[in-house]
C-alpha cells in the first residue's frame, strides 16, 4: 500500500518544476494522468536525444504516469477536462496567469464542480503582483533570486548547475500538496496553492538571508567556499580537487594536527579563531593548496578520513554515476519503455523501512492512455472515435495499444 492510493492528479504542467512534483506524487501512489496538447504534448517532449522520436530527457520526470492528449482549446475539450474533474483530488498546473481563466479551467470553475479540490498554480512570479504576467523560467527566477550573482567564481553572472528553481518549486508544491490533502482529510475543505519560482528559490536562502536580514550583506560569488565557515570548499590537488569541511574548531584542529602536519597553525594569528580565519580566507586558502597540491586526491581522501575530517572528491557527472556509494545504494532504475527499450532513470531518494517507493512505470508516449482513461470515465467507443476524428483527441501510436498489451500480459 502506498499513501496516495486512490488520490487522482490532473496534471497540466510541462518542462520541469510540476513534471517533477507529480512525478513524486505518481511515487507515491497517486493516479497521475499528464494532460497534453495533441501533436506537440509537453514541450519536453522535444529535447534530444531521442530514440524512435522519444524525448530521453522529457521521460526522466514524466515516468510513473498515464497520458491524456486532448484539445482544451475546444468546447469538447474543455468538457472532457471538466468531466475529469469529478473524480480528481488535485489539479495542478503551471501556466502563464490568466491562461486557465481563458481556457475555463481555472480553480473556480473546478470548485463549482468539485468544491473539495485542491488546486495547484506554479508560475514564474506569482498570480499576483507588478510581474504577474510576465512569463518566467528557471534562468529568470535565477537572475530576480540573485542565484546569478552568488554562483562562480568571477564577474560574468553564473548559472546553477540544474535548474534549481525549477526543482524548489516543484519540491514546494509537493509538500504543499501533501499538506492541503491533510487538511482536506480532516475539514473535507479544498485548497487553492499559489507557487512561483522565485519565491520557492527565495525560501532556500537559509544562511544568506540570515546575513541579509541581521547584517545587510549581500552574497557574492565564492566560488566553492562557504559563505560563513571556512575551510569548506574544494581545493586542488596533485590530479584535480579534493572537499574539505573544518568548519569549527575541533574538525579544524583534527586537519591541520592529524591531516596536513601543520600543528603550528593552532596558534597563527590569522587562523587562530573561525572570524581569523575568515578574514584571512584567501591566505589560508593557499597555505592549505600549498601542501595538497603534493598528492592526489585519493591519497588526501585517505589522509584527511582516517583524521576524521569530512572531506571527498570532486567528479564530473559521469562518475557519479558509476561511484560505489552511489551504486550500492540503487539510485539507478531501469524500465522498460514502449518505445525507446530498455532505459535507465534516477530512482526515489528515499529508503523507507516498509514502504515500496520506486518508479512505477516508464513515461508514456504522447497520448498513451487517452482511450483508456475516457472510457474509463463513461465514454462510449463510438463516441471517443468521433473525437479522434475530429482531433480534439490524440495518440500518438494507436499501432502500439495491442503489441503493448501483449507486453504487460506477458
Amino acid at each position: 500500500m502506498l499513501p496516495l492510493d486512490g488520490f487522482r492528479v490532473l496534471d497540466l504542467t510541462r518542462f520541469l518544476s510540476g513534471p517533477y512534483a507529480t512525478m513524486v506524487l505518481a511515487e507515491l501512489g497517486a493516479d497521475v494522468i499528464k494532460i497534453e496538447l495533441p501533436g506537440t504534448g509537453d514541450d519536453s517532449r522535444r529535447f534530444e536525444p531521442k530514440f524512435g522520436g522519444e524525448s530521453y530527457p522529457g521521460a526522466m520526470p514524466n515516468r510513473s504516469k498515464r497520458s491524456v492528449s486532448l484539445d482544451l482549446k475546444t468546447d469538447e475539450g474543455r468538457e472532457i477536462f471538466l468531466h475529469l474533474v469529478k473524480d480528481a483530488d488535485l489539479v495542478m498546473e503551471n501556466f502563464r496567469p490568466g491562461v486557465v481563466a481563458k481556457l475555463g479551467i481555472d480553480y473556480e470553475s473546478v470548485k463549482a464542480l468539485r468544491p473539495d479540490i485542491v488546486y495547484c498554480s506554479i508560475s514564474g512570479f506569482g498570480q499576483t503582483g507588478p510581474h504577474k504576467h510576465r512569463p518566467g523560467f528557471d534562468i529568470m527566477a535565477q537572475g530576480v533570486t540573485g542565484f546569478l550573482r552568488m554562483t562562480g567564481d568571477g564577474d560574468r553572472p553564473a548559472k546553477v548547475g540544474i535548474a534549481i528553481n525549477d526543482i524548489a518549486a516543484g519540491a514546494t508544491a509537493i509538500y504543499s500538496v501533501l499538506g492541503a490533502q491533510m487538511l482536506r482529510e480532516r475539514t473535507g475543505r479544498g485548497q487553492y496553492m499559489d507557487i512561483s519560482l522565485v519565491e520557492a528559490g527565495l525560501a532556500w536562502t537559509v544562511w544568506e538571508s540570515g546575513a541579509f536580514f541581521g547584517g545587510g550583506e549581500v552574497p557574492q560569488a565564492t566560488g566553492t567556499r562557504h559563505r560563513r565557515s571556512t575551510p569548506y570548499q574544494a581545493y586542488r590537488t596533485k590530479d584535480g580537487y579534493v572537499t574539505i569541511g573544518a568548519g569549527n574548531d575541533r574538525l579544524w584542529q583534527r586537519l591541520v594536527e592529524d591531516a596536513l602536519g601543520k600543528p603550528e597553525w593552532m596558534t597563527d594569528p590569522r587562523f587562530l579563531t573561525l572570524p581569523d580565519r575568515m578574514r584571512n580566507i584567501d591566505e589560508l586558502e593557499a597555505e592549505i593548496e600549498a601542501i595538497t597540491t603534493l598528492k592526489t586526491t585519493d591519497e588526501w581522501i585517505e589522509i584527511i578520513d582516517q583524521a576524521g575530517v569530512p572531506c571527498g572528491p570532486v567528479l564530473t557527472y559521469d562518475q557519479a554515476w558509476s561511484d560505489p556509494q552511489v551504486l550500492a545504494r540503487d539510485m539507478i532504475a531501469e524500465v522498460e519503455h514502449p518505445i525507446i527499450g530498455p532505459m535507465k532513470t534516477t530512482a526515489p531518494p528515499t529508503k523507507f523501512s516498509d514502504m515500496e517507493f520506486a518508479v512505477r512505470s516508464p513515461a508514456p508516449w504522447l497520448g498513451q492512455h487517452t482511450a483508456e482513461v475516457l472510457g474509463d470515465a463513461g465514454y462510449s467507443p463510438d463516441r471517443i472515435a468521433e473525437l479522434f476524428d475530429s482531433g480534439v483527441l490524440y495518440d500518438a501510436h494507436p499501432e502500439l495499444h495491442e503489441q503493448q498489451k501483449e507486453k504487460e500480459e506477458t
